[in-house]
Order: C-alpha cells, then structure tokens, then sequence
C-alpha cells in the first residue's frame, strides 16, 4: 500500500515514506494520568518540551484538559490560561510543528493562532460542532480518534464490539467524512483509533495493535499513542512510572504493523525502539 501524501504543517511538512514521526506529550494538567501537575507551570512545561524536542520529538502535542477516565471537562477559559503560554514558548524557541490537543473550537483557534500547526481532537468532530470550520478556515491538519462516549463516561457499562478493529476503522471512516462534509480535505486528516481506556479493554487493544494494517487501508496516516497506558500496566501488574518497557514493545508492535506516527511521553527512548523497528520494516519492504 503506498503510503499517505505529506501533509503541511505550518513550516513544515509531514512525510510518511519513512521513519515514524515521534510526537511528544506535554501535559499542562493538573490531574493527567501519568504526568498530573509536573508541568503545570508554564515555565516548567516549556523547558519539559524543549528536552524533549532535544531527545528527538518531531512534534509535540500539547493539551490542557485530561482525558483519563471519569475526568469533568475544564471551561474554554481555564484551557486557555494552561496552554497558551505554552505553545507561545514552544513556538519561539523551537520549529517543531506544535499539536493543540482539545476538544474546543475556542481554544483550537487561539492555540492556532498562537503558533499550534495541528489539532489534536480526542472527539473525532463530535464534541462541537464548531471545531472543524475552525479548522478547515486555518487549513491545518487534523488527527481524529476513536473513543466511545467521553471522557466522563467512556469506561462505564459493559464494553462489548462484534469486532472491534473493523468497528473502530468504520467510526474513524464516519469521522473522515465529517471531516470533509466540513471542509477540510481527507488528505489532511490522520487517524488515531484510540489506544487505552477509550472504551476499550485489555484485549481489545491488543486486537487494535494487531489489526493496525485493516486501519491503514483507510489510506490515511495512523498515529498510535500506546505510552503508559492502563491496559500495559494490567498486562505487566506495573504502575504508570514502571511501564516504560512496556510502552517499548507496544511501540515496536505498532511501527512494525505500519503506524506513521507514535505519541509518547519518553521520547529518547522511544525514538531509539522506532528507529530499529523502522529499519526491521524497511529491510522487509527491500526487494
């Protein structure tokens, strides 16, 4: 399958013929599941994602709001005053694209505005209905991604899917088409199916992991966030700051299985289980 056509992002441009781009987390948080408070500060969250672009991030993706489960959602202005300092340092000490990671056409247009390239929408356009005209106005990329229900609520209730790898390429498949419907071209769009407590168990992101390839035929980029996930501590009997090795593997699992992008919190580390697991893929692709 050839791969997706780059995408411009800001200055720059996203290229998917080769190594997996590394995009890197910056959590200004109070309550995230892995890195809650550390980087709350705007100071602290500036250098935290200047290190990582040293450590080898191609992007970085920075949010305001916690997607863990039961989290309430934070008021447009109180996102605003958490991220914006943020993405203004980040802007102008580095020349990384920036990702917006929220649900708000408010705080994805200040955010753009401010020198974020990317919108990172967990909703998948389904949050506010505003958010993709926000887009499609200032002609960035976007990533959708699955997720069942909402943050407050995705894991309550029985979690039951026929076939969860084709359930979640049909939902990504319908948010494509909000997307376009929108005004913002397919070809700008990447795709996320939403690894770790999404509305998902422990087997069905391993069968997410597994089943990457049936994603890919959607022809878009595939951007898989594995880092320090709940199902990898239940696997491992791990704590979030012991699961590093175990984000390792599930990264090595989804460049192997062709994801174009991974979202990680280690970043030197990780860039260092992407190289290799590109290069066993490339070395199966050499004729």
């Amino acid at each position: 399958m050839p791969s997706p056509a780059p995408i411009p992002c800001g200055p720059r441009v996203l290229r998917f013929d080769g190594r997996p781009l590394v995009m890197g987390i910056v959590n200004v948080t109070p309550d995230s599941f892995s890195d809650g408070g550390r980087f709350l500060d705007p100071q602290a969250a500036i250098s935290h994602g200047l290190k990582l672009v040293q450590a080898g991030a191609d992007l970085l993706d920075v949010g305001g709001e916690s997607s863990r489960p039961g989290a309430e959602p934070v008021a447009a202005e109180e996102e605003l005053r958490r991220v914006l300092p943020v993405i203004e340092g980040l802007a102008r000490y580095s020349a990384v694209p920036l990702s917006i990671d929220t649900t708000k056409a408010e705080v994805a247009g200040r955010a753009l505005e401010a020198g974020a390239a990317l919108v990172n929408d967990i909703s998948a356009l389904r949050a506010d209905p505003e958010l993709a005209r926000v887009v499609a106005r200032a002609g960035a990329p976007l990533v959708v991604m699955h997720m069942r229900g909402t943050p407050r609520d995705m894991q309550q209730g029985e979690i039951v899917y026929r076939d969860v790898v084709a359930e979640v390429r049909a939902f990504l498949e319908e948010a494509l088409g909000r997307a376009e419907a929108a005004g913002i071209p397919r070809a700008r769009v990447i795709v996320d199916p939403g690894l770790g407590l999404f509305g998902k168990s422990v087997a069905h992101n391993l069968a997410l992991l597994a089943g990457l390839p049936a994603l890919l035929e959607l022809g878009r980029p595939l951007l898989v966030g594995p880092s320090r996930k709940a199902f990898l501590g239940k696997l491992l009997g791990a704590e979030v700051g012991e699961r590093q090795w175990g984000t390792a593997a599930a990264v090595a699992a989804a460049v192997l299985h062709g994801a174009q992008l991974v979202r990680v919190h280690d970043v030197r580390e990780m860039r260092q289980v992407v190289e290799i697991a590109w290069a066993i893929r490339a070395e199966g692709k050499a004729p």
